[in-house]
C-alpha cells in the first residue's frame, strides 16, 4: 500500500504543481478576458436568476429533465461536500493558510470556466436511451470530430467514473465515518467505520433506484436546509471570536506570498505548496473546469444556454466564497490549527472550542448531510458516461459498485484515499479543458447573442 501511495503522490506531484495549475488557472484567465470578466459584470443577473428559480420552480419538461433550480441544487450538491469541510482543513494543514488565497483566486477565475461549461452542455444536450442529456463527453465530441474526439470523450468519461463514481465517494464515505467514528470515540463508543459506511450506503442505493426524479426531488429540498444549518452554525462560532478575524485575513494574505513570515521556517510550507494545496482543493470543492456540473445543468429546462451558465457560476461563488470560507475563518479564528488535528477532526476540534461536547456532533450532521448529497450528484455524473460507454443496462452494474465502493472508502486511511482522488480528477481535467478551448469561440458567440437579451 505505501508502495502505491508513493506513485500516486509522485504522479499527483506532477499533475498539480505544474500542468494542472496552468492549465486550470490559465483557462479561467483566459475565459475571464474573451467574456469581459462576466463573473463581475452579470453577477447581479446570475443571482436574480438564482432566486427567481428558487421562488418559482416551474416544470420539467421532458425525460430526464431537471427544472434550472434543481439543476442548480444537483450541482451544488456535488459541490458543497467534503471538500468544504475536510478539504478546507486539509488544505490548510498541507498548504497553511497562504493556500486559502489561492482558492479563492482559483475560484474566480473559475467562475469564468463553468459558465462555458454549463452553456455549452445545454448547446450540445442530446437526447439519449430515451432521455435529455449532456455534458462533456458530448461536447469534446463536437470540438474534435472523427476519431481525436471519440479518444478523448472515453478518456474523460473513464476518468470521471472513477474519479467521483468510485474514488470520490469513497472520499465522502470516509469524511463521514471519521467524522461519527470521532464523535463516538469522544463518548468512550467504539462503533467501527465500516457500520457507519453501510448505512450510508444502503440509504443512497435507495435513492439511486429511483433515477433522475427522485434525485432532483431529494436534492432541491435537501441543499437549501443542509446549507443553512451550517452557515448559521459557523457564523455564530465566527461572530463569538470575532476579534480574530483581521488576525485570520492577515495570515491567509501573508501566508499566500511568504509563508516563513507567519509560520515560520520550521513549518516546511513553501508558496509552492500553498498554491498547490490551494488549487487542488479548490477544484475538489467548487468543480470549476473538472467536468462534472454540466451532466446537471445539460439537463435544466433553460430559456437559453447563457442564463444556465449564469446560473452555474453562482453555484461556485455560493461553495467557494461562503460556504468553504465559514470552515477556513472557523478554524483560523478559533486558534486550532496547531492542535495536531487533521482532516475532519480539525473543524470538529474547532466547532468544540465554542460549542463544548455537541461541537463534534455538529460538524458530523452537516458533513453526513453535505456528503451525501455530494454522493447524490457524483453517481449521477459517473452513471451518465458509464451509460454513454456501456448503455443503458450497465447503469444498474455501476451502482450497486458504487455502494461498494462507499462501503470500502468508510474503513481505508485517509491519505489514499485523497491521493486517488486528486489523481483521477486532475486526469478528468485535460480532456474537458483541451475542449473547453477548442470551443472558446463558441462560448464567446453565446455570451454576445443572448448576453446582451434582457
Amino acid at each position: 500500500m505505501e508502495t502505491i501511495l508513493s506513485l500516486v503522490n509522485n504522479v499527483n506531484d506532477l499533475l498539480w504543481n505544474s500542468i494542472l495549475l496552468i492549465l486550470l488557472c490559465g483557462t479561467g484567465i483566459y475565459f475571464t478576458i474573451r467574456l469581459r470578466f462576466i463573473q463581475v459584470r452579470k453577477f447581479g443577473e446570475g443571482m436574480k436568476l438564482v432566486f427567481g428559480n428558487m421562488m418559482s420552480k416551474g416544470e420539467k419538461k421532458g425525460k430526464g429533465e431537471m427544472t434550472p433550480f434543481q439543476a442548480l441544487a444537483t450541482a451544488i450538491a456535488s459541490q458543497v461536500g467534503t471538500g468544504n469541510l475536510t478539504g478546507a482543513a486539509t488544505a490548510l494543514i498541507g498548504g497553511g493558510p497562504g493556500a486559502i488565497f489561492w482558492m479563492w483566486v482559483s475560484a474566480f477565475f473559475g467562475m469564468a470556466t463553468i459558465y462555458s461549461e454549463a452553456s455549452l452542455a445545454q448547446k450540445y444536450k442530446v437526447t439519449s436511451h430515451g432521455e435529455v442529456t449532456g455534458g462533456p463527453v458530448y461536447y469534446i465530441r463536437q470540438a474534435f470530430k472523427g476519431t481525436l474526439g471519440k479518444v478523448l470523450a472515453t478518456c474523460f468519461a473513464i476518468s470521471i467514473i472513477l474519479a467521483l463514481g468510485f474514488m470520490g465517494n469513497m472520499v465522502q464515505s470516509n469524511s463521514v465515518s471519521s467524522a461519527f467514528y470521532e464523535v463516538f470515540a469522544n463518548r468512550n463508543i467504539q462503533i467501527p467505520p465500516v457500520a457507519i459506511g453501510g448505512v450510508l450506503a444502503i440509504v443512497a442505493g435507495f435513492i439511486f433506484i429511483g433515477g433522475t426524479e427522485r434525485l432532483a426531488s431529494v436534492v432541491e429540498k435537501f441543499v437549501p436546509i443542509m446549507a443553512g444549518i451550517y452557515v448559521i452554525g459557523s457564523l455564530i462560532l465566527i461572530f463569538m471570536n470575532a476579534r480574530e478575524i483581521p488576525h485570520a485575513i492577515s495570515l491567509i494574505f501573508i501566508s499566500a506570498f511568504d509563508p516563513k513570515a507567519m509560520l515560520g521556517a520550521g513549518a516546511g510550507i513553501t508558496v509552492r505548496e500553498a498554491i498547490r494545496f490551494g488549487v487542488a482543493r479548490g477544484l475538489f470543492s467548487n468543480e470549476a473546469g473538472m467536468g462534472s456540473t454540466p451532466h446537471a445543468h445539460a439537463r435544466a429546462v433553460a430559456k437559453n444556454p447563457h442564463e444556465q451558465g449564469l446560473v452555474a457560476m453562482v453555484s461556485v461563488f455560493v461553495d467557494t466564497f461562503v460556504v468553504l470560507n465559514l470552515t477556513v475563518f472557523s478554524i483560523l479564528t478559533t486558534g486550532v490549527l496547531d492542535s495536531g488535528k487533521e482532516g475532519t477532526a480539525l473543524a470538529q476540534t474547532a466547532f468544540m472550542s465554542a460549542f463544548k461536547g455537541f461541537g463534534d456532533i455538529f460538524v458530523a450532521i452537516c458533513l453526513l448531510f453535505f456528503a451525501f448529497s455530494t454522493i447524490l450528484g457524483w453517481h449521477f455524473f459517473g452513471k451518465i458516461n458509464v451509460e454513454y460507454l456501456f448503455g443503458k443496462k450497465a447503469g444498474i452494474i455501476y451502482s450497486i459498485l458504487v455502494v461498494v465502493f462507499i462501503i470500502i472508502g468508510s474503513t481505508l486511511k485517509v491519505g489514499i484515499v485523497w491521493s486517488l482522488s486528486d489523481l483521477f480528477n486532475g486526469l478528468m481535467v485535460i480532456p474537458n479543458v483541451i475542449a473547453l478551448l477548442a470551443l472558446s469561440g463558441v462560448v464567446v458567440g453565446i455570451n454576445k447573442k443572448y448576453g446582451s437579451q434582457k
